[in-house]
């Protein structure tokens, strides 16, 4: 999609639902972790979403030829999949969910430079820079700055999180090539390939066989992993990719935070202290920049006071 296209207000509701369903995973994550193995959990995520699918897509009549395709959705699954995933889950044994929701918010950065670098309708722009320095300055505003003054205490946990936004980045415009095909079909197929990838080093690196019994919690935490934060959301994803394009669909980044914050307010009664509403306008500033309706109607509307006079 060129780079100066507005995306619809389809495309937005859809990257909003996103970023909620994205927003549920840093803690499901959380609470998975503390009982599963990273790559257990990530195995069993892929799995069962895996398995929702392909249900979805027989259900639905979606299909694509997975024989000529088997060699790009494995590449999809290890870049959008297998590879961030175990890095974040990995991560969250060592850094708070707020400075990793940080450091994933880097993602549209990789993207845009990306896009830029490897596709001929997805450059980068004055308006996208300045509005994705703003989206992740709001996104440190909202969470707080302290966060950054951990920045360096776990250089490792911190450098595997700033590698799954690029895997994250790659993976969007890479994945530009099944635009044409249906979404669930392209999902189903990536994540049988991840799981297919995943499951080995679940069997016999972290032995599941030998764990203790998780608790319901746990259990609860990596079902919903996989029906909300893996199955719906990659039939989301794909429909995005497909309309929208792989910078724009990384946005999604700037508002995974938003939403775990407003989602708190709502269903846990929590209160939106003064930084994070602040931060949540820098946020839509930004996004706002990146769209590029808003300027080009400041344009028009210099544009119509010059003819006037």
């Amino acid at each position: 999609m060129p780079a100066g296209r507005s995306m619809s207000p389809s495309d937005w509701g859809l990257l909003c639902i996103l970023s909620a369903l994205w927003g549920g995973s840093f803690f499901f994550n959380k609470i998975a972790v503390g009982e599963v193995p990273p790559v257990t959990v990530a195995c069993a995520r892929v799995g069962f979403g895996a398995v929702l699918l392909v249900l979805i897509a027989r259900a639905t009549g979606a299909q694509a030829p997975f024989r000529k395709l088997w060699r790009p959705l494995a590449a999809m699954g290890l870049l959008n999949n297998v590879l961030p995933f175990s890095l974040i889950l990995w991560s969250q044994t060592h850094v708070a969910s707020g400075l990793a929701s940080i450091l994933i918010a880097t993602t549209p950065l990789f993207s845009v430079l990306i896009a830029h670098l490897v596709t001929d309708d997805d450059k980068l722009t004055a308006a996208r820079a300045f509005g994705l320095a703003a989206g992740l300055a709001g996104v440190v505003v909202m969470l707080g700055p302290d966060l950054l003054h951990e920045l360096g205490a776990d250089v490792l946990a911190q450098l595997a999180l700033l590698l799954a936004a690029f895997f994250f980045a790659v993976s969007g415009v890479y994945g530009r090539r099944f635009s044409a095909y249906p979404p669930a079909a392209i999902a189903a197929g990536q994540m049988i390939a991840a799981t297919a990838m995943l499951l080995p080093t679940a069997l016999f690196i972290d032995q599941v066989w030998t764990l203790p019994a998780p608790s319901p919690a746990a259990v609860g935490a990596i079902a919903g992993l996989a029906v909300l934060s893996t199955a719906l959301a990659y039939l989301i994803y794909f429909r995005i990719l497909a309309c929208a394009g792989a910078t724009n669909l990384m946005l999604v980044n700037f508002l995974v935070p938003v939403s775990a914050i407003l989602l708190g307010v709502g269903l846990l009664g929590e209160r939106l202290a003064p930084r994070q509403i602040a931060g949540m306008a820098i946020i839509a500033l930004g996004l706002a920049a990146i769209d590029g309706r808003l300027a080009r109607r400041l344009g028009k509307g210099r544009s119509s006071t010059r003819g006037r006079a």
